[in-house]
């Protein structure tokens, strides 16, 4: 998409934190962090939200939730306990139209979240 800041980010058309990538994800640093960790974690391919995930895509979304588990252990939040978010849909807080999942951690995270 050639408007979506992510696909933006997953070509290196603008900078971001990445922490990690491999040839499925891409994974960098929110830029307004509501916790001491709060990364993003984007499939390279675009998919607009969960409400787009076809069943070819199964491989994809699986890789992510790996990817956040991998991630939280390498920045030690796995101990005491992260969050993983994804918004979908206006009312559901999604701001970008590119599937991502917000990972939250390093302080006590309330409920109900907002």
């Amino acid at each position: 998409m050639p408007d979506c800041i992510f696909c933006k980010i997953v070509s290196k058309e603008i900078p971001a934190s990445i922490i990690y990538e491999n040839d499925k994800v891409v994974a960098f640093k929110d830029i307004n962090p509501v916790a001491p960790v709060h990364i993003l974690i984007v499939p390279k391919q675009h998919i607009s939200s969960v409400l787009e995930i076809e069943e070819s895509d199964t491989d994809v979304i699986h890789h992510i939730f790996m990817i956040c588990k991998k991630l939280a252990k390498d920045l030690g939040i796995t101990e005491n306990g992260f969050r993983i978010v994804n918004n979908c849909g206006h009312d559901g807080g999604q701001t970008v139209d590119h599937i991502h999942f917000h990972v939250l951690g390093g302080r006590t995270l309330t409920w109900p979240p907002g």
